[in-house]
């Protein structure tokens, strides 16, 4: 997990070169503890959620002190749940481990929990999708089997198109897919890194 992703001005995260986005989200809560920057740790906040072939990111309709957007490497997230209670609503949830910060201790740094709770219905397109890019990154990445995950992106990259052709769309579900890319010049993308700036406006 890594707080403040960059973001265009219109809230679009700023992708990774090789990044495709495969669905956008809005209407959403999320929650997580242990956040920097946050009294007490804890967060809560309604906004939109993207999800790409590298990350999960959660943009807040209004920030909560400093914090604005987080995002979530799909490698690092684990214990994974869709849970389905009775008087609440669907939510996804799991804990997610931090983006270290280069030379830094890792000892210092446990995961984070989180829940995403879908509070305008329909889960149907999102959570396939979802549980289906975790599962071809966790076969595609071999070095999760020998070494803990230091990298935040994955080896290989996971048959997007192939997953939203077959996806089953909900007529219901307010889930928007990326058919096509969003319009980001090569000039725009970040380098594989959680490091830098960008001021240009995505159109």
């Amino acid at each position: 997990m890594a707080v403040n992703p960059q973001l265009f001005p219109n809230g679009l995260p700023v992708p990774f070169e090789g990044e495709l986005f495969v669905l956008t989200r809005e209407g959403v809560e999320c929650q997580a503890d242990k956040v920097p920057d946050i009294s007490g740790g804890s967060f809560s906040a309604k906004g939109k959620l993207y999800l790409s072939n590298v990350r999960l990111i959660f943009v807040a309709d209004k920030p909560i002190g400093n914090l604005f957007a987080f995002d979530m490497p799909l490698l690092f997230i684990h214990e994974e749940r869709f849970n389905q209670p009775i008087f609440l609503c669907n939510n996804v949830s799991g804990k997610v481990h931090p983006v270290i910060p280069d030379g830094s201790n890792r000892s210092l740094f446990g995961p984070y929990n989180f829940k995403i709770l879908f509070k305008e219905g329909g889960v149907g397109t999102f959570v396939p999708l979802f549980f289906n890019l975790l599962r071809s990154l966790r076969e595609s990445d071999l070095s999760r089997s020998t070494a803990p995950i230091l990298d935040p992106f994955p080896t290989a990259q996971p048959p997007v198109d192939e997953m939203i052709r077959h996806a089953y769309i909900d007529p219901n579900d307010p889930t928007k897919l990326y058919l096509q890319q969003p319009g980001v010049t090569g000039s725009q993308l970040r380098r594989r890194n959680y490091s830098g700036s960008v001021s240009e406006d995505a159109s």
